[in-house]
């Protein structure tokens, strides 16, 4: 008797190993499966402003002087065709033009420039190089002044608290006009009109039918806490999600998460940890062209 319960719970226990061995392998096959399907995933941007806004440049409250310069040559750029030819070289066929920064000297006539480099295309880096309309601009700019052009990256949330510091001359990063940023500066004239725009994995389709923001925010209106959108800190996108009383945002019921760039926020959504991104609508073309093309 003895004999024969031994041998039944050993075939018990070869099968049960069987059995485990054979999940083990299905649950493996379906990973890589899941890993494979989201390395082919791309995203791709609903083609809808959400959002109309100015961006400027801040500058020192302390030097009334240099706000004064920097509104006639944006003024200049823009009519002469510089502007057009900057832009161009990141929504057209020409170039991105390579920027350097020199070392800090205060006993030298720099223009300090804070910036967060991770906004493509209006600034980002490439090695030791720093890219971008923004900082094309700032080259120019500092051309225009006779100075030596000194570029500080930091996060977004620092750069005009940076010159309200008096640590740096100016912000050229992307800024929209907002009422209490003037806290820390004074802004120049506007030199490009932006949008928010909303990312999503390619193989969505729930916004497909949409004609207008209206329609898009109906659907956005209809999500919950479980609804996950990326944003950048501190932008526009983050207000727009999150709701702000002085821009008119009522804000979804969604949870926002924030990132450090929109790059961060797009690769997120492409790994499946969040449903969409709202970022501004110049790096979220940016954004999506580039990473798609790595998949």
């Amino acid at each position: 008797m003895k004999k024969f319960l031994s041998l039944t719970l050993c075939l018990i226990l070869a099968v049960c190993t069987l059995t485990a061995c054979g999940n083990t392998e299905d649950g493996a096959s379906d990973k890589d499966a899941h890993k494979a399907d989201t390395a082919k995933l791309t995203a791709k941007v609903i083609d809808i402003d959400l959002t109309s806004e100015e961006y400027a440049f801040g500058v020192d409250k302390s030097q009334p002087e240099l706000l004064a310069s920097v509104n006639k040559f944006i003024a200049e750029i823009k009519s002469n065709g510089t502007f057009e030819a900057i832009c161009n070289n990141y929504f057209g066929d020409g170039t991105p033009v390579a920027v350097t920064s020199a070392a800090l000297d205060p006993s030298k006539e720099q223009l300090v420039v804070a910036t967060n480099a991770a906004f493509e295309p209006f600034e980002y880096t490439k090695g030791d190089s720093y890219y971008g309309i923004d900082m094309e601009i700032a080259a120019k700019l500092a051309e225009y002044l006779g100075q030596e052009l000194v570029i500080q990256h930091m996060d977004f949330d620092a750069v005009c608290l940076a010159v309200g510091q008096k640590k740096c001359d100016i912000a050229m990063a992307g800024l929209t006009i907002k009422e209490d940023r003037l806290e820390h500066v004074n802004f120049s004239d506007s030199y490009y009109t932006a949008s928010q725009k909303l990312i999503v994995p390619s193989d969505n389709t729930e916004f497909d039918a949409c004609k207008d923001a209206a329609a898009v925010e109906a659907i956005l209106n209809a999500k919950d806490a479980a609804t996950k959108i990326g944003v950048q800190n501190g932008t526009t996108g983050q207000l727009y999600c999150e709701g702000d009383e002085e821009w008119g945002f009522a804000g979804y019921k969604v949870t926002t998460v924030g990132y450090k760039n929109g790059s961060l926020a797009v690769q997120d959504l492409l790994n499946g940890n969040i449903h969409y991104v709202v970022i501004d609508s110049a790096p979220a073309a940016f954004i999506t062209e580039a990473i798609n093309k790595m998949r």
